[in-house]
């Protein structure tokens, strides 16, 4: 399935909401709903408080401070913003109703047709178009689609949780240039990654999802990104790096069920670096000619 051909699917769904066979009733709540959405579009809390967020990814918020995270990163409507393996899209949620009627988002995503990653935000986006209309899709891969768009036509791109998936498949550097090709020069790229100890070797850390500081750095300044700011936003200081299933042991996903519940609930999700980085804004002026 193509990116064109997935958001012409959502531009077919639309209409329906209205169809015949629905009821006057769920007519007016789609109505409601999509009336409040775009009252409050624009504003990243009104985004977080929507009605199309569920309960379960609210409870997220405390953990992941998405309003404080996104202004640190200065998302502002207006802004193209490229969404780097969106997945569920849990972030999908704020970014679309902030940029839905100024702006564009663009969810990064591998091949739907082969990918229940890919499929998972096909399905997530086709399941709410009042919300999620605008939002638009580049399927992108290494090394298949290693593009993420033109050459400099995103304001800003943002990862969250993503480096250590890069770095265990070998496409971590690659991936960093791509992101830096789409962005204009003095565009923004957002990092959100699981923070290992400073010092450790990223290919071990990453294999549990967790990545030096220093070694995301790194391969931002490798790609040409200038170090910006850091933000202790997502830090977690209960937790120490070390569970029997990595990350995973954690809040949400706590992959040992209830085998030591208790104790993995209250660390809370893991401990997260938040970086800034900028594309140097002096490419832009490499191509004028001086006036003498």
């Amino acid at each position: 399935m193509t990116a064109k051909r997935i958001i012409l699917a959502l531009s077919l769904l639309a209409p329906a909401c209205g169809g015949a066979e629905t009821s006057e009733s769920s007519t007016t709540a789609v109505e409601e709903t999509r009336e409040a959405v775009q009252v409050e579009t624009g504003s990243i809390q009104a985004a977080i408080d929507g009605p199309h967020r569920s309960e379960e990814n609210r409870a997220r918020d405390r953990f992941r401070h998405p309003r404080e995270t996104l202004e640190f990163f200065g998302l502002e409507p207006g802004m193209t913003v490229v969404e780097m393996a969106p997945s569920a899209g849990w972030y999908t949620e704020i970014l679309a109703p902030v940029l839905r009627d100024q702006g564009r988002l663009i969810g990064a995503i591998p091949d739907p047709a082969q990918s229940e990653y890919g499929q998972r935000f096909v399905t997530k986006i086709e399941s709410m178009p009042e919300v999620y209309d605008q939002v638009d899709t580049v399927i992108f891969g290494i090394p298949e689609n290693p593009e993420l768009g033109p050459e400099g036509s995103a304001d800003m791109v943002l990862t969250f949780r993503s480096t250590h998936g890069w770095i265990n498949r070998d496409q971590a550097q690659q991936v960093y240039e791509a992101m830096f090709r789409v962005l204009r020069p003095g565009g923004v790229l957002g990092v959100v990654q699981h923070r290992a100890d400073e010092g450790a070797d990223a290919a071990e850390t990453s294999r549990s999802g967790y990545v030096p500081e220093a070694a995301v750095i790194e391969l931002a300044q490798s790609a040409g990104f200038v170090l910006e700011e850091r933000s202790e936003i997502n830090a977690n200081p209960n937790d120490d790096h070390d569970h029997p299933e990595g990350v995973w042991t954690l809040p949400p996903s706590l992959r040992l069920g209830d085998q030591d519940r208790a104790q993995w609930e209250a660390i809370g999700e893991s401990d997260r670096m938040t970086l800034r980085f900028r594309k140097p804004a002096a490419e832009a002026a490499a191509d004028e000619v001086p006036v003498e």
